[in-house]
């Protein structure tokens, strides 16, 4: 097992790593006395706010090697940057060292192999944005400013994943720099235990510098499904929505989302920010008479506010909701899996979703099954190919003074839930501290050999989570 022991670093110290890394670093070194400090150490989710001690600005994977060897002499704790947009807000530290890939932006794709090669810095918005002039696509989150690695790395749902799989799933090889400095290439036929784990095993294996894609024709112009109903019918939705799922094709990738009906220019004034149940559905081939007959059951639950339902670009689509949780707010984020989602269930989900503290509180229900369970339990680290719903528990607000009313609102929604849980999402976990009292919910039997590749890849405990240090 990891140390997990990191060294308190002294003023000199910092100061001493921040020149180190100066010499030999391509990239910007930020420290504290920085003036671009305040922006460089913050990221999407508002509530954190963590002052590291210097933040690496990497190039390339030459300046992460660098970084990592320095890091390996000084013992910081160690946090990994990508897109920022993570919730628990990982990807800084306070009184450590940053390693900020957020600079790596270089994308290539080769149409005719069907591969896309992703740096860690990309946002899913840039690469499906390169993907799409061929009509390709892997399978992505559902906000188009999250950072390709912690997805990937944590599982990675996305608005197709019953036909694409998880977006771990579409992943062929990485490049990652493990805790001693080395650069390796992972696949299933090089280092392939490193492989299986970065495959939703989430982070602690080392820094990825770069992401192997495979790619499937999809779009440009793809069909949804997205209806509105009021919220006096929320059980009976539900209800409805549930049992429709069971039958689904996997070309059909159905949603829930107990929220308020946007505010958007295509909505009646008189609807805006009104209580609502959302369903949408996503089909995962080309658009056209086939994929509207697909979706057809999943706008028909009784009468309903609106009917947006129609085609738009797979990019439109990918950033559809993005606006909605803007850089900056204040966000906390907790998950179960479930097996089934029983009437008493649907009921405890509709009655916390009323307790609600704030309008950008939502609870959103994703249907897995498809391509998701038709790999292996065992072949990749993500534990929960066998469940059919993930419910997440989703509070947001801006104002700090309602910090721990909307925390514990969403807290309490979790522990309601817990007795229909199956196991938890590492992606949506809380915070750091959650996260981990959640080891054994979210990576369930995976998690001792897990630990395994851990200790064998990075023994010293270099990019052991902060939360997990003595």
């Amino acid at each position: 097992m990891p140390d997990d022991k990191a060294t308190v670093l002294t003023p000199a110290d910092e100061r001493a790593m921040a020149d180190e890394l100066r010499a030999r670093l391509n990239g910007e070194v930020i420290d504290r006395a920085h003036p671009a400090y305040d922006g460089a150490r913050a990221v999407w989710n508002g509530l954190i706010d963590r002052r590291p001690a210097v933040i690496a600005r990497c190039s390339g994977t030459a300046d992460v090697v660098e970084t990592v060897r320095i890091a390996q002499k000084y013992r910081p704790v160690v946090s990994i940057r990508g897109g920022g947009h993570q919730v628990a807000g990982s990807a800084v530290c306070d009184d450590g060292l940053v390693i900020d890939l957020s600079g790596m932006k270089g994308v290539h794709v080769d149409p005719a192999a069907r591969i896309a090669r992703a740096q860690g810095g990309v946002t899913w918005g840039e690469l499906d944005r390169e993907t799409q002039l061929h009509a390709l696509a892997t399978p992505g989150g559902e906000i188009s400013a999250t950072g390709i690695a912690g997805l990937t790395l944590g599982g990675g749902f996305g608005f197709v994943m019953r036909t694409l799989g998880l977006s771990c799933d579409g992943m062929r090889s990485i490049t990652v720099v493990t805790a001693d400095g080395t650069v390796r290439v992972a696949s299933r036929d090089e280092e392939p235990e490193l492989f299986w784990a970065a495959r939703g095993g989430g982070r602690g294996i080392g820094v990825v510098t770069s992401f192997d894609y495979g790619l499937q024709p999809l779009g440009p112009e793809v069909d949804c499904a997205l209806v509105i109903h009021p919220f006096d019918r929320a059980e009976a939705v539900l209800r409805a929505w549930r049992d429709a799922t069971e039958s689904a094709p996997d070309t059909v990738t159905p949603e829930l989302l107990l929220w308020t009906v946007p505010a958007d220019p295509e909505v009646p004034p008189e609807l805006h920010d009104v209580n609502c149940v959302m369903v949408s559905a996503v089909y995962g081939g080309p658009a056209g008479a086939e994929a509207k007959a697909a979706l057809a059951p999943q706008r028909d639950f009784g009468p309903a506010l609106l009917d947006l339902s129609g085609s738009l670009s797979y990019v439109e689509l990918q950033s559809a909701n993005t606006w909605r949780f803007p850089d900056g707010d204040r966000y906390f984020m907790k998950s179960h899996f479930m097996d089934e989602l029983n009437d008493e269930a649907i009921s405890v989900l509709v009655d916390w979703y009323s307790r609600r503290p704030t309008p950008d509180c939502l609870i959103v229900v994703r249907t897995l099954g498809g391509a998701v369970a038709r790999v292996g339990p065992d072949d990749s680290a993500f534990a929960h190919r066998s469940a059919r719903f993930n419910v997440s528990i989703d509070a947001g607000w801006q104002n700090p003074a309602l910090d721990d009313e909307a925390i514990g609102w969403a807290r309490s929604a979790w522990d309601a839930v817990k007795p229909f849980s199956s196991g938890s999402y590492v992606n949506f976990a809380g915070l750091g501290e959650d996260a981990g009292e959640l080891r054994s919910a979210v990576y369930g039997s995976h998690e001792e050999r897990l630990e395994r590749i851990r200790a064998a890849y990075d023994p010293e405990g270099l990019f052991a989570p902060a939360a997990r240090r003595p």
